[in-house]
C-alpha cells in the first residue's frame, strides 16, 4: 500500500495558494499502481492521520492501494476541491465539517452515495439528507485550561464563556483567528450560539479589553502560547479540544493518572466532519468501499489515537486514556450547518473588524 502523508498540521499560506495552483495543473494521478492494483488518491486536510496497518487492511481486503494527499487546513483543503472540481485533485475527499458543510454542498462537487454502513451511525450525526457527505467522527471545541497554573494563581476556574472576560481571567486566554482556524471558527460560532446576534460582537471587544491574545492557528495556540502544551506558554487558557486532557496524558512520559489538563464544559460546540466521493472521480466503485472501510470498527476504533477525535459509529471501543480522561459535553452549543452556510463570511468580518482593527 502507498502513503504518502505531512506530518504538518498546519502550512503556510504561500505553500497553500502555490500548491493549489500545481494540483490544478496536475490533477488527480490515481488509477493503477505498477503491479496493477487499483489506487484512490484520499485528498485531506493536514491534521488526518490513520493507523498504517489499519489501511493495509482495507488494500488487502479489496485489493485498492490508497494514497493520502494532504493539502492544507479544513478551509484551504475544501477551497482547493472547489477550485479543481473540474479536474479533480483525487477520488475520495475527507474533512468536511458542520462549519464548511453547506458550501461544500452547494459547491455540488461530492457524487451522491448513502453507505450501508450508515445503519450504525446515529441519526444527530447525519447532517447531510442528501448523502453526499458521510460522518467519519466527532469531536467538541471548547476552552481547556491549565489546572496546576490556576491552582498556583489561586484563581477558581472560570466556568462559561462569559467568565472569560472576567478581569481576574486578564491575559490568560488565547484563541485562534477564525479566518485562519477551524478551532477558531468553532469557537466564535459557539459564542453567537451561547449569546446570539445581539451580544457576541460585544463579548469579544470585552475579551479583546481583557487581554485575549489571538494567532493563526492550533499549533501556535497549544504548544506555543497555553502554559500546558509542549513549549513554554504562559497562558494557561486555550481554545482547544474535549479530546485534550486525554492527548495530554497519552502523549506524557511517564503517563500522569490524572490530566495536567481540564475542560470547560460549558464553552463546548460540536464539530462533526465527513467524508464524500468526489465528482469525475473513474473509480466510484473503489471510493465507495473506502468511504463504506471508514465507518467499520476497525476503522472507528483507530480513530481516537490517530486524529484524538470520537468516532461516530454505534459500539466503536474508546481506548481506556479516553475512557478514563475525556471530559464530553452534555450539551454542547451548535448552529445549523445552514445558518452558519448563510453568515459564515459576514461573522468573520464583524470579528475581523471587531477583535483586529
Amino acid at each position: 500500500m502507498k502513503i504518502s502523508r505531512s506530518r504538518s498540521r498546519r502550512r503556510p499560506i504561500a505553500l497553500v495558494v502555490a500548491l493549489v495552483l500545481t494540483l490544478a495543473a496536475c490533477g488527480s494521478d490515481g488509477g493503477s499502481s505498477g503491479d496493477g492494483r487499483e489506487t484512490l488518491t484520499l485528498v485531506t486536510h493536514d491534521s488526518f492521520a490513520v493507523s498504517e496497518d489499519v489501511l493495509d487492511a482495507f488494500s488487502r481486503r479489496h485489493g485498492i492501494d490508497v494514497e493520502i494527499l494532504p493539502a492544507g487546513d479544513a478551509g484551504a483543503a475544501l477551497n482547493q476541491a472547489i477550485l479543481t472540481k473540474d479536474d479533480p485533485l483525487g477520488d475520495v475527499f475527507f474533512g468536511v465539517d458542520n462549519t464548511f458543510l453547506s458550501r461544500a454542498i452547494d459547491a455540488e462537487i461530492f457524487v451522491r452515495y448513502a453507505s450501508p454502513a450508515l445503519a450504525q451511525v446515529p441519526d444527530r450525526y447525519e447532517l447531510d439528507a442528501g448523502h453526499r457527505l458521510t460522518p467519519v467522527d466527532r469531536g467538541d471545541v471548547c476552552v481547556n485550561y491549565d489546572k496546576a497554573q490556576f491552582a498556583e494563581r489561586g484563581l477558581p476556574v472560570p466556568e462559561t464563556i462569559a467568565d472569560l472576560a472576567d478581569p481576574r481571567y486578564e491575559n490568560l486566554l488565547v484563541v485562534e483567528n477564525p479566518a485562519t482556524s477551524s478551532p477558531g471558527l468553532a469557537f466564535v460560532l459557539a459564542t453567537i450560539a451561547e449569546l446570539g446576534e445581539d451580544g457576541w460582537r460585544d463579548y469579544w471587544s470585552d475579551l479583546r479589553a481583557n487581554g485575549a491574545k489571538v494567532v493563526s492557528g492550533w499549533e501556535q495556540a497549544y504548544n506555543g502560547e497555553f502554559s500546558a502544551g509542549e513549549g513554554q506558554g504562559d497562558r494557561p487558557l486555550v481554545v482547544s479540544y474535549a479530546s485534550s486532557p486525554p492527548a495530554a496524558v497519552y502523549f506524557s512520559d511517564p503517563q500522569p493518572d490524572v490530566s495536567p489538563v481540564g475542560t470547560l464544559l460549558a464553552t463546548c460546540f460540536t464539530q462533526i466532519e465527513h467524508v464524500g466521493i468526489l465528482q469525475g472521480t473513474e473509480h466510484e466503485r473503489a471510493a465507495r468501499r473506502l468511504v463504506d472501510f471508514m465507518l467499520t470498527e476497525q476503522f472507528q476504533e483507530d480513530i481516537p489515537l490517530s486524529m484524538f477525535v470520537f468516532p461516530v459509529r454505534d459500539g466503536a471501543e474508546l481506548p481506556p486514556v479516553f475512557v478514563e480522561h475525556a471530559q464530553i459535553p452534555s450539551d454542547p452549543l451548535t448552529v445549523p450547518p445552514a445558518r452558519i452556510g448563510e453568515h459564515r463570511e459576514r461573522w468573520i468580518d464583524e470579528w475581523t473588524d471587531t477583535v483586529l482593527r
